[in-house]
């Protein structure tokens, strides 16, 4: 949907007035009557001057403590955390499924939420499917893909990030094998289908590393002027600002100015700024400060449409299983309590801090006991004949490595596994860490997965230090 209708939407959600389409105002009906509960808190402070603040999400955690009231209550805009990339919706080439994405859209539009998708073209997270096809296949396989996803959420996703990550950090085109079976004009012909599936969607490029000016921001902004030049539909620039304390860039508001300028919006796409574990009030206070650094540089530009922080609590940020000994990047802490990066976010928007109240649950996910680890297993995602799994390793106390291991019993056999190396596809399985994730503190966790064929059950899976 437009932005426009964005608003329209949620101001119809406050005052029960009618001003949208009848499929919408059914939606409505399924949040608290008369209310727009994403109108307080960020999304509050952010949609006075006609902006959002969303996170990314994942409806598997929907119901962990304060997850849920969190979302709904503090944001105005949405992001599927993985739940839209390709191989969540087609794992297999032309089976789609839609559950975990439905439920994202279903949620959001339920309380007015405006809703950016996540990502139509990626080297990552591609099935090896998609990798193995000739050039000519791989070209109308891509057009297709775009094509389905968009038709099926037409006028209802406000952006797409159409290509994602698609330069290295010289500036040169990440040698992807899109970027190597179909040259430098993939990225324009993506975004031709995107406009051709839905011309009301605003259509992004997204990338990580570019929020100060250099090599590879610079890059994307010729791609973007020539793009302009020639008449390639894009509409705005994502920049995923993953970022460090005390390192954001001097020069951000400039370099989001200089693309502003060339006729295209931007925004802070998956914000979160890490730091290395334990925090403490000294960093905690360095945090908040470049909270309200990266939320002002947003604001001072009029094109920057709003910030997408990389998830609501450090319980699941991505950042220690990538960052080993680095984390508490994002806003609330385990617990869900606010950090003070939410005063500093609100503090860069212009605004005083809201009051909110929020209820925090503990569960006890009862994983069985190991040797010097534990090792939680779970159903991420299901389709026809697949499922895509996670397992969570827990240390009890320092350890250099890991070994999970767990028995199929129902004939699923594994086709592609990552964070982890495996001693087989099926029956007794051993998953092993990796270069980069062997090394955890007490308490410290990292995940794996995996996408298997067959009806999934639910295995015992045991851990023990390597």
């Amino acid at each position: 949907m437009s932005f426009r209708k964005f608003v329209d939407k949620r101001w119809a959600a406050a005052t029960g007035v009618a001003s949208v389409a009848a499929t919408a105002a059914a939606l409505l009906t399924l949040a608290a009557p008369g209310t727009s509960a994403a109108a307080a808190g960020l999304g509050g402070v952010a949609e006075s001057s006609g902006r959002y603040v969303g996170t990314a999400v994942d409806p598997n955690r929907y119901t962990d403590g304060s997850y849920g009231t969190i979302l709904d209550t503090e944001f105005n805009s949405v992001t599927a955390e993985n739940a839209m990339k390709w191989d969540a919706l087609q794992p297999s080439r032309g089976q789609y499924n839609w559950a975990q994405a439905d439920r994202i859209m279903q949620r959001a539009e339920a309380t007015g939420q405006m809703v950016r998708g996540h990502t139509l073209v990626w080297h990552s997270q591609t099935p090896s499917w998609v990798q193995n096809l000739s050039a000519t296949e791989l070209r109308q396989v891509m057009v297709d893909h775009i094509t389905t996803v968009m038709t099926r959420y037409k006028g209802r996703i406000a952006h797409w990030d159409v290509v994602n990550e698609a330069f290295n950090d010289d500036g040169s085109r990440r040698q992807s094998f899109w970027q190597q079976k179909l040259g430098d004009s993939y990225i324009a012909d993506a975004f031709r289908a995107a406009r051709a599936a839905d011309p009301s969607a605003k259509l992004y490029i997204n990338d990580y590393s570019t929020d100060a000016i250099n090599a590879k921001s610079t890059a994307i902004y010729n791609l973007v002027r020539q793009f302009k030049q020639q008449g390639v539909p894009i509409d705005g620039v994502g920049f995923q600002a993953h970022l460090i304390i005390n390192q954001v860039p001097g020069d951000f508001r400039q370099n989001l100015q200089r693309f502003a300028d060339l006729g295209v919006d931007v925004a802070i796409t998956e914000l979160d700024i890490r730091m290395q574990t334990p925090s403490d009030a000294q960093k905690l206070a360095t945090q908040k400060a470049d909270y309200q650094k990266s939320f002002a540089a947003c604001w001072a530009v009029t094109r920057c449409k709003g910030v997408t922080i990389w998830g609501i609590t450090d319980k699941f940020s991505w950042i220690p299983d990538v960052f080993p000994g680095q984390g508490a990047a994002l806003v609330w802490n385990e617990s869900y309590q606010k950090k003070p990066a939410y005063d500093g976010a609100v503090a860069g928007m212009g605004g005083t801090t809201p009051t909110t109240t929020t209820t925090t649950t503990t569960t006890d996910d009862g994983p069985p006991p190991g040797d010097g680890c534990t090792a939680t297993y779970r159903i991420v995602n299901q389709w026809g004949g697949g499922f895509q799994a996670e397992v969570r390793v827990t240390a009890d106390g320092p350890i250099s490595g890991w070994a999970v291991s767990w028995t199929f019993t129902g004939g699923e056999r594994i086709s592609q596994i990552w964070n982890a190396t495996a001693s087989g596809t099926s029956g007794a399985i051993t998953a092993r860490n990796v270069s980069y994730n062997g090394n955890l503190g007490a308490g410290a966790s990292t995940t794996f997965g995996f996408v298997g064929s067959g009806t999934p059950g639910t295995p015992t899976a045991t851990c023990s230090a390597a």
